[in-house]
């Protein structure tokens, strides 16, 4: 029964019956029907107070549900940048990936959440990691976003991060490409400007520096 109250208290943000729950012995890594543990469920709810209560008790930030959702992986796909900086200062391990075998940072990209993309980009995250899907959270931002504020300030963020401007999808498409087609303005000129800026790099090398890789 602790289980049981530990897991509807964290379901529900009501952190005085999670302390009850630990305090009669309920596990910090109980799993209900669909194999969530109770921090999965105050991130789910966005429950930030009862999250870090969970984190606080040694809760596990990556332990991933039959979904493979992971309180850290779902924090960045709903933009919980609160939950985010919690998990990560609990060594949340930004390499896990979802069931679409993206990061954290891809679904983040997609949705517009320009707090958590800056967020997961002051880690080592991989910015050019590609899902199963054949694309980037660059790809992700063009092709699924709306070319609005939001997505281009997370194309400026990601080009400033040394996403890889050219790296194309499965189907040989640019990010460049899939904007243009999408009608998204901005997003096009934001990417002519870094593809512009690779090759003027490029060309400012002297012979003698050796070979350059152009991505």
């Amino acid at each position: 029964m602790p289980n049981q109250h530990l897991l509807k208290a964290a379901a529900t943000g009501d952190v005085p019956a999670i302390e009850r729950a630990l305090a009669a012995g309920a596990d910090v890594e109980a799993r209900d029907a669909r194999g969530r543990t109770p921090v999965l469920l105050a991130t789910d709810g966005n429950h930030v107070a009862a999250a870090r209560a969970l984190i606080a008790r040694g809760a596990n930030v990556n332990a991933q549900d039959q979904q493979l959702d992971s309180a850290f992986l779902l924090a960045g796909a709903r933009g919980y940048t609160e939950i985010m900086r919690a998990a990560l200062g609990a060594g949340a391990d930004w390499r896990i990936t979802n069931r679409y075998g993206g990061t954290a940072l891809i679904p983040a990209c997609e949705r517009g959440h320009v707090d958590t993309v800056r967020l997961l980009l002051s880690t080592d995250i991989d910015v050019d990691h590609v899902n199963r899907l054949g694309w980037t959270g660059l790809l992700e931002a063009v092709i699924l976003g709306d070319g609005g504020p939001r997505h281009q300030q997370i194309v400026q963020m990601l080009l400033a991060r040394g996403a890889q401007v050219n790296l194309a999808d499965r189907e040989g498409v640019t990010p460049l490409q899939h904007a243009v087609q999408r009608g998204q303005p901005e997003v096009a000129a934001l990417l002519r400007a870094a593809a512009a800026g690779s090759q003027a790099a490029v060309r400012s090398v002297p012979a003698s520096a050796g070979p350059v890789t152009v991505f």
